[in-house]
């Protein structure tokens, strides 16, 4: 089976766009309801879409905490939803989903499914407030996006691997 076409989809970070924290939450009330047996701590939007004048991909991240991350494929595949498997996704801590859009072509959303109670869940809603919150901080966020999708845009992993260093030193500078 060959890899579908948004698998291999470049980085593009794009100027922030309104439109995005609709998009999230038509998904995320969807969402809601796919997921009702399973939610914990329910859905939220994180990640750079979901921070107001941000930089970011066009594609809206979202994360659920449920109580059995594997429990949930079934419903959300059905939902339209495609699981990366974990083999392929090589983060234990959750279950990945992607939302293609009509033709397949392009992702339009993330799903990170985290076991409830799991540091992510915490740790993804603080670099989003932080980010909210911080006006320098962004603005240094988006300047190193920018200058990761110019030299590692062909390669998601490095692009994501690249902002973790920055990300690990704006959590451990919050206030506690």
């Amino acid at each position: 089976m060959t890899d579908p076409a948004w698998a291999h989809e470049p980085v593009e970070v794009r100027p922030h766009d309104p439109r995005w924290a609709a998009r999230a939450e038509s998904e995320r009330a969807r969402l809601t309801e796919v997921l009702a047996p399973w939610l914990v701590d329910g859905v939220e939007h994180i990640g750079s879409t979901a921070v107001p004048g941000l930089a970011a991909k066009p594609v809206v991240d979202l994360m659920a905490s449920v109580a059995d991350p594997a429990a949930v494929v079934g419903a959300l595949v059905a939902d339209g939803w495609a699981h990366v498997p974990p083999e392929l996704d090589r983060q234990d801590w959750r279950r990945f989903f992607v939302r293609p859009d009509d033709a397949g072509l392009r992702r339009v959303a993330h799903l990170h499914v985290v076991p409830a109670g799991h540091r992510r869940w915490r740790d993804q809603l603080a670099f989003r407030d932080a980010l909210r919150a911080d006006a320098g901080l962004r603005d240094r966020y988006q300047a190193l996006k920018v200058s990761l999708s110019d030299r590692l845009g062909h390669d998601r992993e490095a692009y994501t691997a690249a902002k973790a260093g920055f990300i690990a030193t704006a959590l451990r500078a919050r206030p506690s």
